[in-house]
């Protein structure tokens, strides 16, 4: 999971650009459109009839490998792609990208021959698996789970859209044979003193070296492990996004064999109580749920989109976001980590209903797990793991509850296992109550509520009634800090009214005014997170307009009433 990287033992280039697009056929068959990458097909391609297409698709593209590649392992690595994928080289199939939204390596290196072209072929489908974490459906399956009145199109479980593409750059790396795999980075702080622990997969002597504004302040080298001691270190936080540069390096005999360098944050984040401590202190969570989403390129990874959705978070005066629902791109993590942003890292696992999973549903889950802690420990940014988003209890005579518990126990069990470091939510939707058997393993409760909207539609007295009620209930049995990880209405940008209608801009930013006030003053909430940054694309349903408009702006980034409200609030 190391990131691409050029300096004396690594380089790599970037494949992004123009590839060919087609359905039928395979991976030496001719392209019929083009598509750019990063990027979704579906809207790219609306007008030649892909805007809806759920299915498999071929995308290629061909490149000389650099001459300076000769003697080195050479790998492709895709950012991503919605949702699976087999790879082929010059015809032969050399790998797959099982795990949505998670980035995955294949070795090509015998295949692959400096200074000739590799035709690089994927074969993508944005179906999502009957065994995955976020479920796939059929409209089949919305009658005999009794979805009816959920069901979009083209057919999906989440309320977002289902794009299919390669979401992220993809890179052709050259890298010494058996050199550095993986860097694992801990940061624990004690008596003004902190101490950096470094361990990577690697064979030989290694040798670590952490530098601040071009000074070195502690340096370690040794076989396994090793820990850099810094003496009154800079702790990363929002106001203070302090990140030291660590060098690491591979030797065998009296030779570098090979070099990774990345940032490090150090900081402490905890739970104690009902409270979130970050660096001890005690951080409340102002921000926003998310979507990796734009018009045109979709779900693929638009730069100046990402850096104009930084500035909107900063404008409002929020601190953090949640990673709804799926991991993004290492690009938005690592600018968080500059700029000082908390980050709440969730699992691509939407919708899990328990009437359908298996075996496999838990091992891909964990399998998920595994590679998204691996991706992202390192980022000081990321100061908690979500499991899930709205796991589904639905069906009474269907659902087991020991059979949940067990399941929840193997996932938690493992977060914890992989990474102690950080508290461990999820998020809760209204129908599962207070009653989610996940409550009991989390450090954090997580809480989706759509009063005054969903429930008591029209009606922001009565909806923040019941958000008071149903907080005083959860914290008194748990006694453990809630975060609401989604909460807020739908405004469709110029629909105003001067008494309380759903739908207006007004109604928008008086609900989320009124039930802001419940939540920062609550002594075991410890987070709001509004419902969402900015409109989003979902599929065809009669509740959403064209896009889901919870944004407090709109999808082309223009602020509306809440927005406003927010910037005053929390600046």
């Amino acid at each position: 999971m190391i990131r691409p990287q050029r300096n004396a033992h690594r380089d790599y280039m970037d494949l992004s650009g123009i590839w060919g697009f087609r359905v039928a056929g395979g991976p030496d068959s001719a392209p019929t459109h083009e598509l750019a990458v990063p990027g979704s097909w579906n809207e790219q391609l609306a007008e030649a009839g892909f805007m809806g297409f759920v299915g498999a698709a071929w995308l290629t593209t061909e490149a000389i490998v650099p001459p300076s590649f000769a003697g080195r392992r050479i790998v492709l690595r895709f950012g991503s792609v919605g949702y699976s994928a087999e790879v082929f080289a010059n015809g032969e199939r050399v790998g797959e990208g099982p795990l949505p939204h998670l980035p995955f390596d294949v070795d090509v290196t015998e295949v692959a021959t400096p200074g000739e072209a590799l035709r690089v072929a994927v074969r993508i489908s944005n179906e999502e698996s009957p065994d995955g974490i976020t479920p796939g459906i059929s409209r089949a399956d919305y009658a005999r789970l009794n979805l009816g009145t959920k069901e979009y199109f083209p057919a999906t479980r989440p309320d977002f859209y289902p794009y299919g593409g390669l979401h992220r750059p993809v890179y052709l790396m050259a890298m010494p044979d058996r050199g550095i795999e993986t860097v694992r980075i801990r940061t624990d702080i004690a008596d003004g003193r902190a101490r950096v622990g470094v361990d990577a997969d690697a064979k030989g002597t290694l040798s670590a070296t952490l530098t601040l504004r071009g000074e070195v302040v502690a340096k370690a080298s040794g076989e396994g492990a090793l820990t850099l001691d810094v003496a009154s270190p800079e702790l990363w936080s929002p106001g203070t996004p302090t990140l030291y540069d660590l060098t690491v390096r591979l030797h065998r005999d009296t030779s570098v064999m090979d070099e990774v360098r990345q940032t490090v944050g150090i900081r402490t984040i905890r739970v104690e109580g009902t409270q979130l401590l970050l660096n001890e202190q005690p951080v409340f969570l102002r921000g926003f749920g998310r979507h990796e989403d734009a018009a045109i390129s979709g779900r693929g990874l638009n730069l100046p989109m990402m850096v104009k959705d930084f500035g909107l978070i900063a404008w409002c005066g929020a601190n953090s976001f949640r990673t709804s629902h799926y991991p993004y791109a290492e690009e938005q993590l690592e600018w968080a980590d500059r700029h000082g942003v908390l980050v709440v890292s969730e699992l691509a696992c939407v919708n899990l209903d328990f009437r359908q999973v298996t075996d496999a549903t838990l091992s891909n889950h964990l399998a998920a797990l595994e590679a998204q802690v691996a991706r992202d420990r390192n980022h000081p940014s990321v100061i908690m793991w979500s499991l899930a988003n709205e796991p589904g209890y639905l069906g009474e005579e269907e659902y087991d509850e020991a059979h949940a518990g067990s399941y929840w126990d193997a996932v938690f069990g493992r977060a914890r296992a992989l990474d102690d470091t950080r508290p461990l939510t999820f998020a809760n939707v209204q129908y599962a109550g207070s009653q989610d058997p996940a409550f009991e393993r989390a450090d954090v409760i997580g809480l989706n509520r759509y009063r005054g909207w969903y429930d008591a539609p029209g009606q922001i007295g009565r909806g923040a009634d019941h958000l008071r009620s149903e907080l005083d209930e959860i914290a008194a049995r748990y006694g453990k800090p809630i975060a609401i990880w989604e909460f807020g209405a739908d405004a469709m940008a110029g629909q105003h009214a001067s008494y309380d209608q759903m739908f207006t801009e007004e109604y928008q930013a008086d609900l989320i005014e009124a039930q802001l006030d419940i939540f920062e003053n609550h002594p075991a909430c410890i987070g709001a997170h509004i419902w969402n940054l900015t409109d989003f694309m979902t599929a065809q349903h009669h509740r959403r307009v064209v896009v889901n408009r919870k944004g407090v702006f709109t999808r082309d980034r223009q602020p509306k009433m809440a927005a406003h409200m927010l910037r005053k609030r929390w600046s």
